[in-house]
């Protein structure tokens, strides 16, 4: 792919400070007008590709390292065209695609995506996955789940998803593992609709119980916060057909299990693309340009807000491995290009979990990303990948 032209982010000197600090490169976000967008068709529609050209008035380039990916000019816009609205393709930047692409995700595979928000991985996996297993997707914000569960609908890719708003810190369900075409039955499945106490879980409607909507209703002239509490249950917002939920009792969905259940009945993947300062994103440094740069000051450069991701980063990754059976793969990412949130991460990662080892990603042979301070680790960044900025690290579970 060709980088026709650049221009500069008139970036302030606190961010150069920070890149300086961190060891990145600025020229890294002269490329601000050069990343294309990228769009990701769905199975079974490449062959409308013409239609669909015609419909947005735009060439579409494809991407020859993912299958299905799709660059365009970044100014071209999308949301009005037939194709888009009836769900035959989605946004997604490709080193997103390439994250859930190391995944190896295979047919049956039971997937958590463990900070699902704001969906585009998500659809993705349940893409590639069809109609066996299931995607488990987690996010702290029920309002960016809640836009997760609209995503699903829109492209018809919920029958093998279930939704949980919880901190994906100390999520600790698993997946329910049965036949991908055959919702679980129960002799009293019509009797209930909520799922709460003991109540049996039936088919979700998107029009939700008058109850639930009562107890939101209450909750928003309260002014609760839309932020999941960590002393809360996890809340079941969304679950598909054969996602293993239907036919379930609320306090058989929500048994916790023996580490040693975990190993063997864990999920197959696992993908960790976890909270981070946004600073390896040229679209989301440029937001700031309106927002204004004190506001990046705080939510990007802040010392104190960088030491808590850390924190956050290790323990999300820590809790994902937790979870995964043995055998199984996790991939860590962040859209960050600092080694804090990402190599140190992972180092001590390793150090502290001798079960875990990082996997060659044999799948980016021909991918345009550079390698990470750590062996095994890859790197997207503008300039070298024309892609958004990010860190990608692959990760087995041991038997010990």
């Amino acid at each position: 792919m060709d980088v026709e032209e650049t221009s500069s982010l008139p970036l302030p000197d606190a961010f150069l400070d920070f890149l300086n600090q961190h060891d990145l490169d600025p020229s890294i976000y002269t490329a601000t007008d050069s990343i294309p967008r990228y769009i990701r068709i769905k199975p079974g529609y490449e062959d409308l590709l013409e239609e669909i050209e015609s419909d947005i008035r735009c060439k579409l380039e494809r991407v020859c390292w993912l299958p299905n990916f799709y660059h365009l000019q970044p100014d071209v816009r999308i949301a009005s065209s037939k194709a888009y609205q009836e769900g035959k393709m989605y946004g997604i930047d490709a080193a997103s695609g390439a994250a859930v692409t190391a995944l190896d995700i295979a047919v049956g595979d039971h997937v958590l995506d463990l900070c699902a928000a704001p969906g585009a991985k998500l659809c993705m996996m349940l893409d590639i996955l069809g109609s066996s297993g299931s995607v488990t997707g987690v996010d702290i914000a029920k309002h960016r789940l809640a836009a997760c569960r609209t995503m699903l609908q829109k492209y018809s890719l919920g029958d093998h998803c279930r939704l949980f708003v919880a901190d994906g810190t100390s999520f600790s369900l698993l997946p329910v593992r049965v036949h991908s075409g055959t919702p679980l039955q129960n002799e009293n499945a019509d009797e209930f609709a909520s799922g709460e106490k003991s109540e049996v879980y039936r088919e979700w409607k998107s029009r939700r119980p008058w109850k639930e909507r009562k107890k939101e209703a209450i909750a928003r002239e309260k002014g609760v916060s839309k932020l999941f509490s960590p002393t809360q249950e996890p809340e079941l917002i969304f679950y598909g057909r054969y996602s293993g939920v239907v036919g379930m009792r609320k306090n058989e969905l929500y048994q916790k299990m023996p580490i040693s259940e975990v190993l063997q009945l864990g999920y197959d993947k696992v993908l960790v693309d976890a909270e981070c300062t946004h600073d390896g994103s040229i679209k989301h440094v440029q937001k700031f340009e309106q927002w204004g740069w004190t506001t990046f000051q705080r939510r990007v450069l802040d010392a104190e807000r960088t030491d808590d991701l850390t924190v956050l980063q290790l323990q999300l990754l820590t809790n994902g491995f937790r979870l995964l059976k043995v055998g199984g793969v996790l991939v860590y990412s962040t859209c960050s290009l600092t080694f804090a949130q990402n190599e140190d991460v992972v180092e001590r990662f390793l150090s502290e979990n001798t079960s875990a080892e990082l996997l060659e990603i044999t799948a980016a042979k021909n991918w345009p990303c550079k390698s990470g301070r750590i062996q095994k680790t890859l790197r997207f960044d503008p300039l070298t990948s024309c892609t958004s900025g990010l860190f990608v690290a692959k990760f087995t579970k041991l038997v010990i």
